[in-house]
C-alpha cells in the first residue's frame, strides 16, 4: 500500500496545493466540497453532497462491516505570510492547520481503496467547520452526525498532521488524547456612577477582580489534581469612558476537561466563583455553550493503527501522542463508533518554529504518501477483521 501511495505522490501534491491556494472557512466550503465530490465520483464512489451543510459523504463496497475515514477540509481566518507559488490566494484565509493535506490524503486513500476488492464498505467523511462553529454553536462533525453520516459505521479513523515530528513517523495511543470543551459567557452587574464617587456605586470591576481570583483557583484548589482541566478567560469588556464606573462588565472564556464528571464540577465551581458578585452586593448571569466531548481513542482501534505503522514504517517510527487539552471535534464521531485519530509527522526544514495556526506554517509534502497509505491499509485491516 505504501508503494502504491508513493506512485500517486504527484496527484497528492497537486490536490494539496490546489486546496492550499484556495482556502475556505467554516461551512463555506463550496469550491472544496465540489472538487472532492467530483473526484470521488470519478473513482466510482456513491456520493452524498451537502451533508452537514457543505460536507461530503462517499461510500464504496457492498455488505459487511463499514469503516469510516474522516478528513476535515476547512481553513483558518489567518493572513498567510509564506511566499510559495502555492500560497493562499484568498486574503485573510489560510490552511494553517493542515486540513488541505488531510483532504488530499483522504482522496488518495479513496483512490487506493477503489482499486481493491473490499470485503465490506469504506465510507469517507469530508467534513466542514472543524475549527469553528455555526450560529447555534454546532461544528461540522455535529452537523454531519445529525444528518446520518455515521449511521451503520463499525469503526472510524482519522489523522492530524504534526509539525513537531519528522516525516515518516506517526503518533498513536489509546485513551484520552484531547479535551472536551465548553465556552462560557458571564455578565457581572453592579451599580454605575461617577468615577469620583465610587462609594456611591457597586463597582462591577471590583466584583470582577474577586470573581477572577475565584475562577483561577478552581483547577488548583477545587479539582482532583489527577484530572486534567483548564478554566481560561478569553475576553473582558466593560466601560465606555475613563471617569464613569459602568453598571456591568462582560467576561467570557473556555473550559477543558477529559471526563463528564469534571465538566459538571467545573460548571458548579464557576457558579460559586461568580456568586461572589452577589455576596458583595452585585449580581451575575452565567451561561455555558457545549463545544464537544473529549477525544478518547479506542484501545483496540489504536492497536491496529500502531501495528500498521510499525509494519509499514518501522517500530522506531511509531510514538505516543503528547497529551493536550486542545479540542478536536472528531470526538463527536468517536462517541458513535469505536475509533482513533493518529498524528502524522510533517516537519519541514526551515519551518520547525512555525507550529499549527502560525501564518508561516507549512508541511513537508513527502509525508503525504505516508498518511495516505496508513489510512488505506488500516481500513483494509478492519474490513478483514484484524481488530
Amino acid at each position: 500500500m505504501l508503494k502504491q501511495s508513493y506512485a500517486i505522490s504527484e496527484e497528492l501534491i497537486e490536490w494539496r496545493r490546489d486546496f492550499h491556494m484556495h482556502p475556505e472557512i467554516g461551512f463555506e466550503l463550496h469550491r472544496t466540497a465540489k472538487i472532492v465530490a467530483e473526484e470521488l465520483e470519478k473513482m466510482g464512489y456513491r456520493v452524498r453532497r451537502g451533508v452537514g451543510k457543505t460536507g461530503v459523504v462517499a461510500e464504496i463496497g457492498e455488505g459487511g462491516k463499514v469503516v469510516a475515514i474522516r478528513a476535515d477540509m476547512d481553513a483558518l481566518p489567518i493572513l498567510e505570510e509564506n511566499e510559495y507559488e502555492y500560497a493562499s490566494q484568498t486574503p485573510g484565509a489560510m490552511h494553517a492547520c493542515g486540513h488541505d493535506a488531510h483532504t488530499a490524503m483522504a482522496l488518495g486513500a479513496a483512490w487506493l481503496l477503489s482499486q481493491e476488492k473490499l470485503p465490506g464498505r469504506v465510507r469517507f467523511l469530508f467534513q466542514p467547520c472543524e475549527e469553528t462553529a455555526d450560529e447555534e454553536g454546532k461544528s461540522g462533525a455535529q452537523r454531519m452526525a445529525a444528518e446520518g453520516a455515521m449511521e451503520g459505521v463499525d469503526f472510524v479513523i482519522a489523522q492530524h498532521v504534526d509539525p513537531s515530528q519528522p516525516v515518516g513517523t506517526i503518533g498513536i495511543n489509546g485513551g484520552p488524547c484531547s479535551g472536551g470543551v465548553d465556552s462560557w459567557f458571564g455578565v457581572i452587574t453592579g451599580k454605575g456612577g461617577h468615577g469620583a464617587h465610587p462609594d456611591q456605586t457597586v463597582d462591577p470591576f471590583h466584583l470582577l477582580a474577586h470573581v477572577i481570583i475565584g475562577l483561577n483557583g478552581i483547577v488548583s484548589r477545587r479539582l482532583d489534581p489527577f484530572q486534567p482541566a483548564v478554566v481560561s478567560i478569553g475576553t473582558v469588556h466593560g466601560g465606555f469612558t475613563q471617569n464613569v464606573i459602568p453598571d456591568r462588565v462582560e467576561i467570557s472564556g473556555t473550559t477543558r476537561f477529559t471526563n463528564q464528571e469534571v465538566q459538571m464540577q467545573i460548571r458548579e465551581e464557576m457558579g460559586r466563583a461568580f456568586n461572589i458578585a452577589r455576596v458583595m452586593g452585585g449580581d451575575y448571569d452565567l451561561k455555558f455553550q457545549y463545544g464537544g466531548p473529549p477525544m478518547i481513542n479506542d484501545q483496540r482501534v489504536s492497536r491496529v493503527i500502531e501495528e500498521t505503522g510499525r509494519e509499514m514504517l518501522g517500530a522506531d517510527k511509531v510514538h505516543e501522542i503528547g497529551k493536550t487539552l486542545g479540542a478536536e471535534d472528531f470526538s463527536v464521531f468517536l462517541e458513535m463508533a469505536p475509533g482513533a485519530m493518529f498524528t502524522l509527522g510533517v516537519q519541514k526544514r526551515g519551518h520547525e518554529d512555525f507550529k499549527l495556526h502560525h501564518p508561516k506554517f507549512d508541511l513537508d509534502e513527502r509525508a503525504l504518501p505516508v498518511g495516505t497509505a496508513i489510512l488505506a491499509e488500516t481500513a483494509k485491516r478492519f474490513l478483514a477483521g484484524e481488530q
